[in-house]
């Protein structure tokens, strides 16, 4: 598919799809990116750092949404996703360095998924 008619599937998409909906198919779509890049044993291959870099970028984009006033989540439940957003970005900086795996995050992926009644396969 070209990235032309990609675009205008993920515009309807937008327009037919819930916000949670659209947040777990990233989540999927993320986690889907981070499992084929976990199969190289290259800690710093170009696969692996796109990946953990996109995951972070959503990651990074849900703690400012959670942080704002205008979220409208219990404070509990945004605390506890901020401090997951703090875990993803310090996990991924681990895994760049060679001293963790990739596993964890798709663990969080996986959950975030779940918790959103998204799709849970990876």
């Amino acid at each position: 598919m070209n990235a032309q008619v990609a675009r205008g599937y993920d515009s309807l998409l937008g327009q037919v799809a819930t916000p949670r909906e659209i947040e777990a198919r990233l989540f999927f779509r993320l986690n889907s990116r981070l499992a084929r890049a976990r199969r190289d044993p290259d800690a710093n291959s170009k696969e692996l750092v796109e990946a953990l870099h996109e995951n972070e970028r959503l990651w990074t984009l849900l703690a400012v949404d959670l942080a704002s006033d205008e979220n409208s989540l219990p404070a509990e439940l945004r605390a506890s996703l901020l401090s997951l957003s703090g875990f993803v970005i310090n996990h991924s900086a681990q895994i760049r360095r060679g001293d963790a795996s990739v596993d964890a995050l798709l663990d969080v992926n996986l959950s975030m998924m779940r918790g959103l009644g998204g799709e849970g396969g990876s």
